[in-house]
């Protein structure tokens, strides 16, 4: 079993800056990549950013230059790095990681409003 637990979240200003953290325990050598999804009030939930275990990453269109994915040396936290917020950016935030099985944290609220 893999536990992961957000942090982070809050309310910005539009054009502000934020920074979401996932810390990762248990069987961490089962993942094979960790990222973000974020879930608006009535949207589906969405891929915003993906770190595999080999560092490689991917990004949404609409995130891109503006989000940057990242992780500590012992690959046991990762980090969203979130610049130029828009109020579109407004979600839950849910960290994931993939392994054989797809486990989710409790996920972490980011509201941009002026």
């Amino acid at each position: 079993q893999v536990q992961l637990v957000e942090s982070g979240g809050g309310l910005v200003q539009p054009g502000g800056s934020l920074t979401l953290s996932c810390a990762a325990s248990g069987s961490i050598f089962r993942l094979q990549s960790m990222g973000w999804y974020r879930q608006a009030p009535g949207k589906q939930r969405e891929l915003v950013a993906i770190i595999t275990s080999s560092g490689g990453t991917n990004y949404a269109d609409s995130v891109k230059g503006r989000f940057t994915i990242s992780r500590s040396n012992t690959k046991t936290t990762v980090y969203l790095h979130m610049n130029s917020l828009k109020p579109e950016d407004t979600a839950i935030y849910y960290c994931y990681g993939a392994g054989s099985s797809t486990y989710w944290g409790q996920g972490t609220q980011v509201t941009v409003s002026s």
